[in-house]
């Protein structure tokens, strides 16, 4: 395209509009070409020519035409002006897909141009002290794939990256609408060792208290970067906003590097290697927040750093922004002085043999190379136990399966049934250790509108955690069930209009997330058990002595913590490598659910639900049909069947699995004679409140015959006998017959036409 066509059609309006650029009412703006931003310095344009008059700047005394523009926007040469010039004019010429990082940058560089035109975002960074002009910060308007910029590409690498979240739904306009992720957000990019931008992090300039920080998926990074091989002295702090404010400071900047944590719990793998990679690193300086949570966090951190002069810095205030609000910057400069040493212990730890159970997995290789080796499943299981987790093998696997689903379409959601101090909270609170925990919400309680009164996407693609059950009232009940079927909630409300009258309005949330539960009822709550998977705790008292077995050793110093650790962050990493998939399962028509299944509908669901999420466990590993989507294997049914088995019994058994393994427990003892409620008390172990609840139900469903009278005491006779160990023969062989039926045909046509596995 000739050089004067491109002046012609290309506008510097277009120009600055594409920058994020814009001018004030009197078509004036500060030269964007120089860093000192001081209102003398104006630039003046009109229709292709632009003029800056700063003595400052690079073009003074020079007009400046869109080709100009480019070149010194960008630091290119005319030729490469030239083709940005052809490229922002015809954005559909552009063919050459860039580089995850080379977009976000490109996004970043469009973020931190906005700053200069918008007051909320100026407003917000005065208020938290943070200058602009002294450190790399952008915000988040929500526009940036509008107007003149939007183009396929954009789009794409947005949804892609998950700056745009698509709603499923069309705008007014008739296009698609999509939601903006970090919208009306500062914004902060995290970089590789190579400098590169590998991810974003957006804090809220809204006064939200539930949702103020935002990071991308597939969290990779550091902020603000890499520190540079001659560092000596390395400054960690706990937040992104608490490094920007030092960053300011010149005298830290020239005499010490900066590494942000992400939160307490926030030091992760990618920072400790960078760490231990510095040659010349001597001291390393914790400026946590100055609270009990930041206290033991830099406690925990300082073992790891025993190489290492290890000092923290004590503030006055309760973090390093808060206390840059309240004082002049000079004030870091004293409490570094006044820094104290942490002394850390330099005893021998390892007196006692590690014991981590038996057979452990070793962890050496990638996520995605653990993802690609047999028994997948198996290996995981024992990963899994490393964790932390210890027994109900197959319980804890599909609480894992039930808490990965979060990432697809149709999440699925798991109950776990148990009396009072049986594990239940344990159990889910650590499945969700094992999750990327920016993606994690912990509930204690959920109040009865609380659910109605989330963001439209804050739900979206997200794991929700509630300890107790029994707590939620009835609408809170009944608000979760409609979140979990339908996923989404819509609920009519009052606002008030500019004017201060009142109005109605339409409030949506949508809800893609995944959930696990712990309730020690039953039959209470059981429309919400018919949309979940039910899972009993193990309540026997072989299990019991592995939990107290397991609990003493680590105690008693046997279990290496490190390790544990270990495998929980590498868990989440095997996390993060996994991708939605739709599924094709060819051998669904041949599995059928014996009749004896109550609420075979959903049953049936559920079970298609568990092996659709081991095929894209398996994603490493399975074919692909042409269109991209993954093709199970009767290995996956064979394994969801195994896993999901006990749940199976649940949904056939009358008695749910604590009041099942109470009566199992009755029946061992007493099914030849008579018994009161001290002797079952003394078998089972059970509290007399819960004994009594169980005794109470068991009669009411005619298990148990009650004898005698309120004053002078009850005894108890075994009524109904039913043989729940034949039932599961019964299923397990119904399950063998179908499983061997498709082995024996796996050599068919099915098989014959898929397509190659992944590489």
């Amino acid at each position: 395209m000739e050089i004067s066509t491109i002046k012609t059609q290309l506008s510097i309006s277009t120009i600055l509009h594409y920058y994020g650029l814009k001018p004030d009412k009197n078509a004036k703006m500060r030269c964007p070409f120089h860093e000192d931003k001081t209102p003398s310095m104006q630039i003046y344009y009109k229709t292709q020519t632009a003029y800056c008059f700063s003595s400052n700047c690079k073009t003074h005394g020079k007009s400046m035409d869109v080709i100009d523009f480019i070149m010194h926007k960008e630091n290119l040469s005319k030729h490469e002006a030239i083709k940005k010039a052809e490229q922002i004019l015809n954005p559909s010429s552009i063919k050459r897909e860039i580089s995850k990082e080379q977009f976000l940058n490109n996004m970043f560089q469009y973020f931190r141009n906005a700053i200069n035109n918008s007051k909320p975002a100026k407003d917000y960074l005065q208020k938290r002290s943070l200058d602009f002009t002294k450190i790399e910060v952008g915000y988040n308007s929500g526009q940036f794939h509008h107007g003149e910029r939007k183009t396929e590409e954009l789009i794409k690498q947005s949804l892609e990256t998950g700056l745009l979240i698509d709603k499923g739904i069309t705008g007014r306009t008739g296009e698609k609408a999509y939601g903006v992720f970090g919208k009306w957000g500062i914004c902060f990019a995290l970089r590789n060792q190579k400098n590169e931008v590998t991810g974003l992090y957006f804090r809220s300039t809204l006064n939200d208290d539930k949702h103020k920080h935002y990071y991308l998926k597939d969290r990779k990074g550091i902020y603000p970067s890499y520190p540079g091989k001659e560092t000596k002295k390395l400054i960690l702090t706990e937040a992104i906003i608490d490094c920007a404010s030092l960053l300011q400071i010149k005298e830290i900047r020239d005499n010490y590097s900066l590494i942000s944590c992400f939160g307490t719990n926030g030091l992760n793998d990618e920072i400790l290697e960078t760490i231990k990679s510095l040659e010349n690193l001597e001291e390393i300086i914790f400026c946590f927040d100055n609270d009990d949570a930041g206290r033991k966090a830099v406690k925990k951190y300082a073992e790891q750093f025993k190489n290492y002069k290890v000092s923290t810095v004590e503030l006055p205030n309760k973090d390093i922004n808060e206390t840059l609000q309240l004082h002049n910057e000079e004030i870091f400069l004293e409490l570094l002085e006044k820094r104290k040493d942490i002394f850390l212990s330099t005893e021998n730890k390892e007196i006692k043999p590690k014991v981590t159970g038996s057979n452990p997995v070793e962890i050496k290789n990638s996520p995605t190379d653990f993802l690609m080796q047999k028994d997948l499943l198996q290996n995981l299981n024992k990963l899994i136990e490393q964790a932390g987790i210890i027994g109900e093998e197959n319980s804890r696997l599909l609480l894992f399966l039930i808490t990965i689903s979060y990432l697809n379409k149709s999440p699925l959601h798991g109950i776990v049934q148990g009396s009072s101090g049986s594990g239940k909270t344990h159990i889910i609170s650590r499945i969700a250790d094992l999750m990327p925990q920016e993606d994690v919400l912990r509930f204690t309680r959920i109040t009865e509108s609380s659910l109605y009164n989330w963001g439209e996407f804050d739900l979206f693609q997200k794991i929700i955690i509630i300890e107790d059950l029994d707590g939620l009232k009835e609408d809170a009940l009944y608000a979760l069930r409609e979140f979990i079927s339908n996923q989404v909630l819509r609920s009519s409300v009052t606002i008030k209009d500019k004017k201060g009258n009142n109005k109605s309005s339409h409030k949506i949330v949508k809800g893609q997330f995944s959930s696990l539960s712990a309730t020690t009822k039953g039959e209470t709550y059981e429309d919400n058990m018919n949309r979940s998977f039910i899972i009993a705790i193990n309540e026997s008292e072989e299990q019991t002595k592995r939990i107290i077995d397991y609990q003493n050793k680590r105690v008693a110093g046997y279990i290496n913590k490190e390790d544990e650790q270990k495998a929980i962050n590498f868990i989440q990493k095997i996390v993060r490598n996994l991708k939605p998939y739709e599924v094709i399962n060819p051998y669904a028509m041949e599995l059928q659910l014996p009749d004896k299944v109550k609420n075979k509908r959903r049953l049936n669901e559920m079970v298609q639900s568990i092996i659709k999420q081991i095929t894209i466990l398996n994603q490493y590993q399975r074919n692909q049909t042409n269109d991209g989507k993954l093709i199970t294997e009767i290995e996956d049914l064979e394994q969801g069947i195994e896993i999901l088995f006990e749940s199976i019994i649940l949904k056939i058994d009358e008695l749910d699995g604590s009041l099942r393994q109470f009566l199992e427990k009755l029946k061992k003892r007493f099914e030849q004679r008579e018994f009161n409620r001290f002797e079952a008390m003394e078998y089972t172990g059970f509290k007399k409140s819960q004994l009594q609840v169980y005794l109470n139900e068991l009669v009411r469903l005619e298990y148990l015959k009650q004898k005698g009278f309120v004053n002078k005491g009850f005894t108890y006779k075994i009524g109904y006998s039913d043989d729940i160990g034949k039932v599961r023969q019964e299923l397990k062989e119904h399950f063998r017959v179908i499983i061997d039926k498709l082995k024996s045909g796996a050599n068919g046509n099915k098989t014959e036409t898929r397509p190659v596995k992944n590489q």
